[in-house]
């Protein structure tokens, strides 16, 4: 069992020094401490596929939802990857052990006019201000809440119109945003930005007490002023498939958008290649002749 631990610490610490995000550590962290465990609690003397099997068994019987489970096996099957390239195992028990088949589903998105009326919805309080800069660069870069909340009045060029972003394993990226953006920007960087600034605070978003506001924040904002506007509950991310989505129907390059979005792998980009109500009504009123 110690030396699992060990092997559990030498493992997390690899994914740090490849610059692996602590959300991503604290991922597998949690899910390799469940299958180790489920290891100690069945007193097993070696690890072999057909406990893995076991294992997936358990995880079904405690009704984990597939996604979760997915997560779970992806996780064993990194871990016990890297050992066998370490030579700390011979060999590896997860080579064999599949994935389950998910069901795709399009990702949720906001049509523009409903980004119009959640947009429309703020007010010209500080904090109206500030919520109206957060909607508005949300939906014109499509960074995540977690790289927006991260931002740094430094990271941000206004003249150029451009963005610095830290993403996931650190790695930096400029996005550009439009005059829309801008304009909220400038409005609360010169309106409400320095009634919210307590003491001095690198942080370009801020919260009612001064201080960098967080994610929760954020989330509970949106939630609040959906509601306002009339909408369906929508998260933080479902401005950046608003995003992804506008950008691909409107005929932006896939690899632009890849790019933008800061995704590794084109195939997740690719999820928002799904085509919107208006475009295929449109298509079919073109092209069709009995339309």
């Amino acid at each position: 069992m110690l030396l699992m631990n060990y092997c559990l610490n030498l493992f997390l610490n690899n994914l740090a020094l490849r610059n692996a995000s602590p959300a991503t550590i604290k991922s597998y962290r949690s899910d390799l401490e469940q299958f180790i465990d489920f290891f100690r609690h069945n007193k097993v003397e070696e690890l072999d596929y057909t406990l893995l099997r076991a294992y997936l068994a358990h995880l079904q019987r405690m009704k984990y939802s597939k996604v979760s489970v997915s997560r779970k096996l992806s996780a064993i099957r990194t871990f016990f990857k890297f050992l066998k390239q370490e030579k700390i195992i011979k060999d590896n028990p997860a080579a064999l052990l599949s994935g389950l088949k998910l069901t795709k589903k399009l990702p949720r998105f906001l049509y523009y006019d409903e980004i119009c009326q959640l947009i429309e919805h703020t007010d010209n309080s500080i904090l109206g201000i500030r919520d109206r800069a957060m909607w508005e660069l949300l939906y014109a870069t499509g960074i995540r809440v977690g790289e927006m909340v991260s931002l740094d009045t430094s990271d941000v060029h206004l003249l150029k119109g451009i963005l610095k972003v830290s993403g996931k394993g650190y790695k930096e990226r400029i996005i550009p945003f439009g005059s829309y953006a801008k304009q909220a920007l400038a409005c609360y960087l010169e309106k409400s930005r320095p009634q919210l600034e307590k003491e001095n605070n690198s942080a370009l978003f801020l919260n009612r007490f001064g201080k960098r506001i967080s994610q929760r924040s954020v989330r509970r904002n949106l939630k609040k002023y959906l509601t306002k506007a009339g909408l369906a509950y929508a998260s933080p991310h479902t401005m950046r498939h608003s995003f992804a989505t506008h950008m691909l129907n409107g005929g932006a390059d896939i690899r632009i958008v890849q790019e933008l979005l800061g995704h590794v792998n084109i195939s997740t980009t690719q999820i928002y290649t799904h085509v919107t109500k208006d475009k295929l009504k449109k298509v079919y009123s073109k092209t069709h002749p009995r339309a």
